[in-house]
């Protein structure tokens, strides 16, 4: 009886499929055949964080397509720019940068200062640039994503699902081959400061290259990751995550899943189920800061009372 118990136990978790996280959404795919070879809730409202960046990444690939700008293009620090909390780069007002320096330090370092420094450059202001994120999300099939900001700080208004995170890597990646090297950088190097690359997969996942992290506290930890092994590329979407580390470990399982698996069913085309992406953008996706942000809280308050113990 033991036996057959433990027998079904197992069976259960291979139907399953990896892991599941703890909370949040999450999916694999092939983004050229757009085939998904796993998924959870992937239409489940969410806030994507700086998984924004990615679409602003987007824009700028496709500015750069339109030769309205160049690598070599120098784009200023604005009030604006300079006013975004961190993480940031921290150029004072009137500093610049290339927008290939622009693009690793929104990429490597997810910097909030840079991404709207790219987006007024590119549009003009940071409001024209959002209405074009927004434009270009219908048009990627991102029907359930809001964009309100280039970078991914906090908004309650900002949302997004992981079947559009899918739709916009997948657009990354079949249209801008030519820029794939930028979410490869693991390192960036300014002058004395050298940043390391919050996408620890790039490190520690065999045949990782790309995407991009996010996290507020109200996400938890977000990842877009691709891996490519033996000519065969996936990309995996995790949000949710209550720790970074648990963020990486789901997305590195769901990858190794989908390397062994061929086909379940297509992600992009016909049969999918219209029903799942009409409801409301209204609705409200969940608020993590209570779970996800609770740990960081105490630590604070412990070292404010320490602080306060030795001044006296």
């Amino acid at each position: 009886m033991v036996v057959r118990a433990i027998g079904a136990v197992l069976l259960v978790l291979v139907l399953l499929g990896p892991s599941r996280a703890v909370a949040g959404p999450a999916l694999v795919f092939d983004p050229y055949k757009g085939t998904i070879l796993y998924q959870e809730d992937m239409d489940a409202l969410w806030h994507p964080a700086s998984l924004t960046k990615l679409m602003t990444a987007y824009l700028t690939f496709e500015a750069l397509r339109e030769k309205k700008i160049t690598l070599k293009t120098k784009i200023t620090v604005s009030k604006n720019a300079n006013a975004q909390a961190p993480s940031k780069i921290g150029l004072p007002v009137g500093a610049s940068m290339t927008v290939d320096l622009a693009i690793r330090a929104l990429l490597v370092k997810s910097a909030n200062d840079v991404a709207v420094m790219l987006a007024e450059a590119i549009a003009g202001s940071e409001p024209a640039f959002v209405r074009r994120m927004n434009e270009t999300a219908k048009l990627l099939g991102m029907r359930r994503t809001r964009f309100v900001n280039p970078n991914g700080l906090p908004d309650d208004r900002q949302i997004s699902t992981a079947r559009d995170m899918g739709y916009l890597a997948r657009a990354l990646i079949q249209q801008y081959p030519e820029y794939a090297y930028f979410f490869k950088v693991t390192h960036l190097k300014m002058g004395k400061r050298r940043m390391r690359n919050f996408n620890a997969l790039l490190r520690t996942f065999e045949g990782a290259d790309g995407m991009k992290t996010g996290f507020v506290c109200a996400s938890g930890y977000n990842l877009v990751a691709s891996a490519t092994r033996n000519g065969r590329r996936l990309v995996a979407v995790v949000l949710g995550g209550r720790t970074g580390n648990a963020r990486n470990a789901r997305a590195a399982s769901l990858l190794d899943h989908g390397f062994n698996r061929y086909g379940w069913r297509a992600l992009f085309g016909k049969n999918i189920d219209e029903l799942t992406i009409q409801a409301s953008l209204t609705e409200g996706p969940p608020n993590l800061r209570p779970v996800v942000c609770a740990k960081r809280r105490k630590i604070r308050k412990k070292r404010k009372r320490s602080v306060r113990k030795k001044k006296k």
